[in-house]
């Protein structure tokens, strides 16, 4: 593991000493709209700098804690499943390590790769999922490893019942009816099911995947496919650092910013702050 050299604010503690490690995967291949955001990792890195390390939601500092971040990922070019094998095994060595993986995308697709070592280490995982899009098509045009098809492959990990989707406002028909179902435990339109979640959930062990569109496009425009209807920034960023505190985190991830569809910064500076909020609280649990 090698220290990035433009880290996230307040992220340069030593590999050895980390309870959490950032990677970023600059991937965004299967995107089906707006590309872009193969360039989140690093524009979130260079904005933070526009924050503080000390968070007055939480009354705490990052630096508080050990985060270590290694940067960018070098992923193959024109190979889908080539790159989720090199997500695969960078989260897998940070396992091994007794650390968190904290994964910077990237389009949602790469979470995939992250959730594949998870669940060798941890058999019995859930995912949390906040999203505006069900991601659980069977494929998109004929694809199956798309950003479209993300949760449906990990169900195909996981099974029924241990994959948790919040803020879901989009999606085909059969989607839909498909998670009614029971394949997942599917809480559309809004983060208000968080509670109960976080209860059925227990002391089991969580992966946690943030979809920013879950935003609404008026207060997060930089996105691929943009979807009005979502939640506002501070019910997003509270959510989100509510499952850091409260479960059992074994790994999580932030995707689908794209810088280039916000040229005024506001969606990466939201970015910036969500991934803040998300690691004071997991280093302080």
């Amino acid at each position: 593991m090698q220290k990035n050299i433009v880290n996230f604010i307040g992220c340069d503690a030593e590999y050895e000493e980390a309870e959490v490690v950032l990677f970023g995967a600059p991937f965004d291949s299967t995107t089906s709209f707006r590309p872009g955001t193969r360039f989140a990792g690093q524009a979130i890195r260079n904005d933070s700098y526009g924050l503080e390390i000390y968070s007055p939601y939480q009354d705490k500092e990052l630096t508080e804690g050990r985060v270590y971040d290694c940067g960018d990922l070098e992923l193959a070019i024109g190979s889908s499943e080539k790159v989720l094998d090199q997500i695969r095994e960078c989260a897998g060595e940070i396992f091994h390590d007794g650390k968190i993986p904290f994964l910077i995308g990237g389009e949602h697709l790469v979470t995939l790769g992250s959730v594949r070592a998870a669940a060798e280490k941890y058999p019995d995982l859930h995912i949390i999922h906040f999203d505006a899009h069900t991601d659980l098509r069977t494929d998109y045009l004929g694809v199956e490893l798309s950003h479209a098809c993300v949760i449906r492959r990990c169900w195909e990990i996981l099974g029924d019942g241990r994959i948790h989707q919040l803020g879901i406002r989009s999606g085909e028909k059969y989607e839909f009816d498909w998670a009614k179902s029971g394949h997942t435990d599917f809480h559309p339109f809004s983060l208000d099911g968080l509670d109960e979640t976080i209860r059925k959930i227990g002391d089991a062990p969580v992966y946690f995947t943030v979809d920013l569109d879950v935003m609404d496009p008026s207060v997060f425009p930089g996105t691929g496919t943009p979807e009005p209807g979502g939640v506002d920034f501070l019910t997003a960023m509270r959510a989100a650092t509510q499952v850091c505190e409260k479960v059992n985190l074994t790994g999580c991830d932030v995707t689908e910013l794209c810088p280039p569809c916000d040229p005024t910064g506001a969606s990466t500076a939201a970015a910036c702050k969500i991934i803040r909020e998300m690691l004071i609280a997991i280093v302080n649990r």
